[in-house]
């Protein structure tokens, strides 16, 4: 996806890569990806702000801790998803909300809302 910022989730891992694996050759491909695509991007003048989500770096991080079966990075993204819905689905109940995005909704706009009722 292209992105008029970075990826919050995208930071994290590339500040966590960047902690724990800044030696390993696949990290030093995403991160030459990293530096080279945005900008060369942003010169064509067809797309403003061009930066990479989460899944450019989580591929990098799962080979490094060694879930190199390509056929996993599907589930583990099925499994992450699931648990934000099933947070969704939490609050849904316990509010009274419709099902949204977990980030759609920020923590002290629920805690007004439980405080009014």
């Amino acid at each position: 996806a292209v992105l008029r910022q970075p990826d919050p989730r995208y930071m994290l891992e590339r500040e966590f890569a960047l902690k724990h694996c800044k030696d390993d050759p696949l990290f030093h491909l995403v991160d030459a990806c990293y530096q080279a695509i945005p900008p060369t991007l942003e010169k064509t003048g067809k797309v403003k702000n061009p930066y990479p989500n989460v899944d450019a770096h989580s591929g990098q991080l799962m080979h490094f801790y060694n879930l190199k079966e390509e056929n996993y990075y599907t589930v583990v993204f099925a499994v992450s998803r699931s648990m934000g819905c099933m947070a969704q689905y939490v609050w849904a109940r316990a509010l009274g909300l419709p099902i949204e995005r977990p980030k759609s909704v920020p923590l002290d706009t629920l805690a007004k809302a439980v405080l009014k009722k």
